[in-house]
């Protein structure tokens, strides 16, 4: 309601977007594969993340220091849903705002994985931002393969020819309520398949304690951009994977994956 009272009045005389140094959709995984302690944990990893010095001070270094923010929720093809709306964060009270809104409901979750319904769904959102970021980015965290929708390839690539950057967090952690649909090798999954556009990274999170300086380094890296050295990032073990110039797995896993074990669900629900 927000977002159409603020374009309706925009629409005439017509307003200038706010500029901003970066759009950024943090677009999280809640399919069910991850058990609520382990949504929680990655709730909690990105709030930590937000008020963090090192992040705050990555913004304020910016070239208008302040970036557009959201925070989606996504898990089959049709469940995507926006928890924080389009918000500036240009301060700590800004950043702790976001906060209260993430925190302010459970996490909701759902059947299936559909990546690229999440990218599709998140690519759409810059249109209606409001905001006018010198990048846009899309920073994707999950546990598993594309299963259900679209190709993620084809999703990934239509993302990236716009010159949004698709950046992600693969969660190899094996702690969730089900491993039958786990895919091995996640992080080479996500550096052919999933991750793309300008300068597109990932960081792989290999155990669940890893998560906290996983997103926080991760953020400092998309809000510093072509800017950040190796000293700015912090000491960190954690590698930062580029995406791969060509496939060399299966981006169709997923979905094979679940075709052939099909029969161990009723997927009408």
């Amino acid at each position: 309601m927000a977002s159409g009272v603020l374009l309706a009045a925009c629409a005439y005389p017509a307003c200038a977007a706010e500029p901003v140094d970066v759009e950024l959709v943090l677009a999280v995984d809640v399919s069910l594969s991850m058990s609520p302690g382990e949504l929680e944990i990655q709730r909690r990893g990105y709030a930590e993340a937000l008020t963090h010095d090192t992040v705050l001070q990555a913004i304020a270094d910016g070239s208008h220091g302040k970036i557009a923010i959201t925070y989606v929720e996504w898990a089959g093809s049709t469940m995507q849903r926006v928890v924080v709306p389009w918000t500036v964060i240009s301060s700590r009270a800004d950043a702790e705002r976001v906060v209260d809104q993430i925190s302010a409901r459970p996490p909701a979750s759902a059947r299936r994985t559909s990546i690229s319904a999440a990218l599709d769904f998140s690519g759409d959102l810059f249109a209606e931002s409001g905001f006018e970021g010198a990048r846009r980015v899309i920073d994707i965290s999950g546990d598993g393969a594309n299963n259900q929708g679209g190709p993620v390839e084809e999703a990934r690539n239509r993302i990236a020819e716009q010159g949004i950057t698709i950046n992600g967090l693969p969660l190899m952690t094996r702690g969730g309520f089900t491993s039958v649909f786990d895919t091995a090798e996640l992080d080479r999954y996500y550096a052919n398949c999933v991750i793309g556009g300008p300068g597109a990274f990932m960081i792989p999170v290999n155990d669940w304690p890893q998560f906290p300086e996983a997103v926080r380094r991760k953020l400092v890296l998309e809000l510093a951009g072509a800017d950040m050295d190796s000293q700015a990032a912090g000491a960190s073990d954690l590698p930062v994977i580029m995406a791969a110039a060509e496939p060399a797995v299966d981006c169709m896993v997923g979905e094979k994956m679940w075709w052939n074990r099909r029969w161990m669900y009723d997927d009408s629900r």
